[in-house]
């Protein structure tokens, strides 16, 4: 970018980076178990269990992938936002207060494939294996994405070569995850999740001078197809596999471990319904920031760069440095960073706490001591790093690309087994192991198909398929256990009564 606003924005860069540090070691300070490492001992209040969740969902994407997806597409990225906004609804209105009541009641569960197990009382332990397998698979490309947005970030503000830049925000992330655990992610979370919506909802505003009918005009003449739902920039009507694909990311939400672990993390079940409405409106805010700056992008550089743009998903970032004094720009371009290190932070937790919880404890160490399980989570913060960054180093990765493969294998992996398992008495050990197998495998397959109905996007038959399985294999195997029912039905009463 400019040369002379590199040392102002470094300068804010790195003391944003010390304040999260500092949250991070005190963080460090109060984490003295597994249970306060992996879900801060169950203890946020409505506004960090809302904004921790929002700013660890979003990622880098809302201020990359989302604006840039905007400025290629136009107005049909509603679809897609639309699909993420039902989908961050209904995920708080039917799962935050039966997951966390019920991971409680489940011999106070820690991890997902430790609550599915538990809930079915699964003595073989392979709900924990192959759902820690899951996990650690998509959660490479997931953090991965994060690692990409980072590079691009100090790559386009600094202009340090790609490589090198993945590797400093790879080292970024780290430093406080590895020290702070689950109440230092949360906490930064809270910061970051506000700097993010401040940055959506501030730049767009300053960049449309003209107002927002100007917007509209200068849009129309360029390209009139830029400022419709149902036709494509070139013209084309929107099939029904690409609406049904963009709306079907709302689907992801019932199966992401690293938002369903905030649900877990409050406080109590009183503070659930506040968190949803301060997540939901976060929520609508950010997008509509993130659609309008992709939008604006469009008009200025056809009016200041030719009109041409090689890659779409650094816009925000032209943006900032574009209508902002340096130090300004300082702050939003940190928003960026806020962006990727709250979800990159949660991710790595939730795959050590795979690794740890679900490998080390249950396969390879019974007896492990809370010291013992925290430490073998922070080696394996620093492992999947290092192979996540290794994936992030190619300088043609897309971040929306990423994300959208992780998210997909998570929502078909987990979507349908935490939903069933929380409302379905009658679901039994063999439905969830098969509705897990049928839904990853699934994605991984679908999306080396190409073409016809294979243009779908996965997490729909990924999804579905799933679903059946579950149905399936609960049915064939006969009525589960009247143990299982029977705590299935104390979890139940126990939704009226826990605070």
């Amino acid at each position: 970018m400019i040369e002379n606003s590199s040392y102002a924005i470094g300068f804010t860069f790195l003391a944003y980076l010390i304040v999260m540090l500092a949250i991070g070691l005190y963080a460090y300070k109060l984490t003295s178990s597994s249970e306060d490492y992996f879900l801060g001992g169950r203890s946020l209040g409505p506004w960090p269990t809302a904004l921790s969740a929002g700013a660890s969902d979003m990622s880098g994407w809302l201020l990359l992938g989302l604006p840039g997806y905007a400025f290629a597409s136009g107005m049909e990225s509603i679809w897609l936002a639309a699909g993420l906004f039902v989908g961050t609804w209904l995920n708080w209105l039917i799962c935050a207060k039966r997951l966390r009541t019920y991971s409680i009641q489940a011999e106070n569960a820690l991890t997902l494939p430790d609550f599915l197990a538990k809930r079915f009382q699964d003595k073989s332990r392979l709900i924990q294996s192959i759902s820690a397998i899951f996990i650690l698979l998509f959660f490479l490309f997931y953090t991965s994405s994060g690692l990409v947005a980072g590079g691009k970030l100090f790559e386009t503000v600094f202009g340090i070569d790609y490589r090198y830049a993945v590797i400093i925000g790879t080292i970024c992330v780290v430093s406080y995850t590895l020290f702070g655990g689950f109440l230092a992610v949360a906490w930064t979370d809270l910061v970051q999740g506000l700097m993010m919506s401040a940055a959506l909802v501030i730049v767009p505003i300053v960049a449309i001078q003209g107002g927002v009918s100007e917007l509209t005009s200068t849009l129309e003449a360029k390209n009139p197809e830029l400022l419709t739902i149902w036709h494509n920039v070139n013209g084309e009507p929107l099939t029904a596999i690409g609406i049904i694909s963009l709306l079907a990311w709302g689907l992801g939400y019932f199966g992401q471990p690293h938002i369903l672990a905030r649900f877990k993390a409050s406080r109590s079940n009183k503070d659930i319904k506040t968190a949803r409405r301060i997540a939901v409106t976060w929520t609508a805010l950010s997008m509509a920031g993130a659609l309008a700056i992709g939008l604006t992008g469009i008009v200025y550089v056809d009016n200041n760069l030719g009109g041409q743009l090689a890659d779409p998903e650094k816009i925000f970032m032209i943006l900032v440095n574009a209508v902002f004094h340096p130090v300004v720009a300082g702050i939003l371009l940190a928003a960026i960073l806020a962006a990727i290190m709250s979800t990159a932070d949660s991710q790595l937790l939730v795959s050590s706490s795979a690794l740890a919880e679900d490998f080390y404890k249950q396969l390879l160490n019974k007896d492990a001591t809370q010291k013992q399980i925290v430490n073998v989570g922070r080696f394996a913060v620093l492992l999947i790093s290092v192979i996540a960054m290794a994936l992030a180093l190619n300088p043609k990765s897309s971040v929306l690309g990423l994300v959208s493969y992780a998210w997909a294998g998570f929502g078909a992996a987990f979507g349908p087994a935490i939903l069933l398992s929380l409302f379905w008495r009658n679901m039994n050990r063999n439905g969830a192991l098969a509705g897990i197998i049928v839904g990853g495998v699934t994605i991984v397959v679908w999306k080396q198909l190409h073409g016809g109905i294979f243009d779908l996007y996965e997490i729909v038959p990924g999804f579905l398929f799933s679903t059946i399985a579950i149905i399936v294999f609960s049915l064939l195997g006969g009525a589960p256990e009247k143990k299982v029912t029977d705590t299935f039905d104390e979890y139940e009463k126990s939704l009226e009564t826990m605070a």
